[in-house]
């Protein structure tokens, strides 16, 4: 019995050993069957001299501010850093002297230290770790070129071929103060003609015209920062891809999103004003916007009895400004709406002013000023309840189409350049697009443009994050896979998401 017994035992154990070595062997086949990458080539491309021109995005801005750390995380920093591995040269950044952003001149703060996450939301720097010192000056510390990240943040197109916008004696009228760190020497000196200097072999162009919507955008389409006109953006662009293409150089142009699809226009809702029932009833009453709502109606019945407007176009009107309020959470903030008939000629106190919808933008600095008291202690004077929002909180479904209009002719302006010289495109346009609508993969994330928890956006609601820098220096080297023949992505170098921050500590000094 025994021996049976010890028999089965050596069977066994000799079927676990076949087991054991079977799996191993399975384990060297794998091994053996795992993909090879091909070694990176260049394609037709030389990227031995690298210059990168633009805007913001370019300089690595992020969380309103520009800081060492976001500078290493620019995406043509990202993308220089790929290109050494295939005979690319060194990357010079005029990086700022502090991780906290901001400027100075002479001594004087003259842009703020960077946002950071503060619990609830985006904070200044300041609120959370106490006064700080801004040690970038452009007066006592810029740094020595030539650079080959020429970003430039606030510059429109034709900014780039403006003589003097790097000249501190023009400032602040006509120059920019990131572009005074750059120029050094030669501060008549061009953004473009500083990118020439260098002969460079390689070249990206991004944000060309961001800014010439953005500004506009931003300042809530009320005038004070107008949209470039195209024939201004087409001269410059043909100037700048003229001049960088003359000797040779290859390069990718990215065109632009739609820049209202991003945080800073979608964070803050229209209908965020809560108010209880006696307040509702007062707001209602003839003391308030009662007044208002029948003396559209009376204005509109004069119109429509001595002018060719309708009665269907006066009511469709009417309704749409008549301003009426209900006890609850969600009550819809008061705008003004220049493209609203003018009333104050038959009634001053008829202003074109009434209630905003879903198709109402309100910009996100409008989120701590909504609800505020014009006139403090007055609860009479509420922002956005009993005084309208002026302009520059709120883009209208008018604004809104001047800016998609504009960017729409830029874009063709650039994929034009682009075949017509045979460059890169990256499409922006559609990233965002697909960023804002369903999320973007990007090896273990799915980012999308939702402010500080999107993982894409900066806390700006503008700018990126650095992960989000490192997908567009992928979609930068894509493109350049697919026009000049190099393998970037086949053989693995593209950047990876958790090298990159969505976040930067408040103690980053």
């Amino acid at each position: 019995m025994k021996k049976i017994k010890y028999i089965a035992l050596s069977l066994l154990t000799l079927g676990m050993l076949s087991c054991d070595n079977d799996t191993l062997d399975d384990l060297r086949n794998r091994g053996n069957d795992t993909e090879t990458l091909p070694d990176l080539t260049a394609g037709s491309a030389d990227f031995s001299n690298y210059v990168a021109l633009g805007a913001s995005f370019t300089a690595g801005f992020t969380d309103n501010g520009l800081f060492i750390a976001s500078q290493e995380n620019s995406f043509p920093n990202i993308i220089a850093s790929k290109f050494a591995n295939i005979g690319g040269g060194t990357f010079i950044q005029p990086l700022m002297s502090d991780n906290f952003g901001g400027l100075a001149a002479g001594g004087t703060r003259i842009t703020q230290p960077r946002l950071v996450f503060g619990g609830a939301g985006p904070v200044p720097l300041e609120s959370v770790i106490g006064p700080v010192t801004v040690s970038t000056d452009i007066v006592l510390n810029n740094p020595n070129g030539p650079f080959n990240n020429l970003g430039v943040p606030g510059a429109k197109s034709f900014h780039l071929v403006a003589p003097g916008y790097g000249n501190l004696t023009n400032f602040p009228a006509a120059a920019n103060p990131y572009a005074v760190r750059m120029t050094g020497n030669a501060p008549n000196a061009t953004i473009l003609e500083l990118a020439i200097a260098q002969s460079p072999t390689f070249f990206t162009l991004s944000e060309f015209g961001g800014n010439d919507v953005l500004g506009y955008a931003t300042s809530g389409g009320d005038g004070s920062n107008p949209i470039t006109p195209t024939a201004t953006f087409d001269a410059a662009l043909n100037a700048t891809i003229g001049a960088l293409t003359a000797t040779g150089a290859k390069g990718v142009i990215g065109n632009l999103p739609n820049i209202t699809s991003l945080s800073f226009f979608t964070t803050v809702g229209h209908d965020v004003i809560p108010l209880d029932a006696a307040t509702a009833g007062v707001l209602n009453s003839a003391a308030a916007y009662g007044a208002y709502n029948a003396g559209i109606v009376q204005a509109f019945a004069f119109i429509v009895a001595t002018t060719p407007m309708t009665q269907e176009m006066a009511d469709a009107e009417i309704a749409k400004r008549t301003i009426t309020f209900a006890e609850g959470q969600n009550n819809a903030v008061v705008i003004m709406d220049e493209s609203l008939t003018d009333l104050t000629p038959l009634n001053a106190a008829l202003v074109s002013m009434r209630q905003a919808t879903a198709e109402d933008l309100i910009t996100l600095p409008a989120a701590s000023f909504i609800g505020t008291e014009a006139v403090p202690g007055n609860p009479l004077s509420v922002n956005g309840v009993a005084i309208p929002l002026a302009d520059n909180w709120v883009l209208t479904p008018e604004e809104q189409e001047e800016i998609a209009t504009a960017t729409t002719a830029y874009n063709a302006s650039l994929s034009a350049a682009a075949s017509a010289n045979g460059l890169a495109l990256v499409d922006l346009n559609s990233i965002l697009d697909q960023a804002s609508s369903t999320g973007i993969n990007f090896d273990d994330y799915n980012m999308n443009t939702d402010l500080v928890f999107g993982g894409l956006v900066s806390l700006d609601g503008v700018h990126l994050t650095g992960r989000g820098y490192a997908l567009m220096a992928n979609a930068f080297l894509e493109a350049i896979d697919a026009t000049y023949g190099s393998n970037f992505s086949a053989s693995g170098n593209l950047a990876k998401a958790g090298d990159y921050e969505v976040a930067y500590s408040p103690l980053l000094q």
